[in-house]
């Protein structure tokens, strides 16, 4: 109950960006449930207008899979993250499910939890999100463009909201944190506008800041972790 809940805001963000994206998969000749079905199994924003835009240019399944590994692989990072908030003894299989559910913002929530987090409420925010992801991108491609395009983006600004509410309460806590979130604000500008930096792929670009960002914090601020007395 408690992952459905906190799922509710993702959710209602989720629908209005995949709406946007509904109407891009319309253009590209996808049907409502060609677009359930494929935003339900991928929820992610860049892959998915990535793949829409490809299948619009009758691009090879080969091509469209590559793409998706290249723009997605930030996923990986939160799932070796994620790792270590899996209680042991957790089944391989439970853990396999925890990382197809990872979304960004599953992810933030799941980081988040208190102790432990128990796979079960990674399901539920996933499905609950998953759901409305899905119905955004059906609901878009039926409206075909109806509602003007500023509505849409209006309706997407609770997902920001969100991810403040995840990183603001550790920053007022751990200066660490605030020092981290502060170099990712800079750095993900600048590396936006570089030369050669700015030509890589967004995917790329965040697994390169989170590697270098979180290795330089840890190796300038590690969290002591006490095992039988020993930092």
């Amino acid at each position: 109950m408690r992952g459905l809940r906190d799922g509710i805001p993702i959710a209602l963000g989720y629908f209005a960006v995949a709406f946007s994206l509904g109407i891009i998969a319309k253009k590209a000749g996808l049907t409502a449930i060609d677009g359930f079905v494929s935003s339900f199994f991928t929820r992610a924003s860049a892959g998915e207008y990535g793949v829409y835009t490809l299948v619009a240019l009758s691009a090879s399944y080969a091509e469209l899979v590559a793409m998706c590994l290249v723009v997605n692989l930030r996923y990986l990072l939160m799932s070796a993250a994620l790792s270590q908030k899996i209680a042991p003894g957790t089944s391989l299989f439970k853990r396999v499910l925890m990382a197809c559910c990872i979304t960004d913002e599953v992810f933030g929530i799941s980081i988040g939890h208190e102790g432990y987090t128990p796979p079960r409420y990674t399901y539920a925010a996933a499905f609950i999100s998953g759901i409305f992801w899905a119905s955004g991108c059906a609901a878009g491609i039926v409206a075909g463009g109806m509602l003007p395009s500023n509505i849409v983006s209006a309706l997407s600004v609770s997902l920001y909201g969100m991810f403040i509410a995840i990183i603001v309460p550790p920053a007022r806590h751990d200066r660490n944190v605030l020092y981290a979130i502060m170099a990712s604000i800079v750095l993900s500008g600048l590396c936006a506008v570089m030369p050669l930096l700015s030509q890589m792929t967004p995917g790329l670009r965040i697994i390169l800041l989170t590697v270098v960002i979180s290795a330089v914090v840890a190796w300038i601020r590690p969290v002591n972790d006490d095992t039988d007395g020993e930092n």
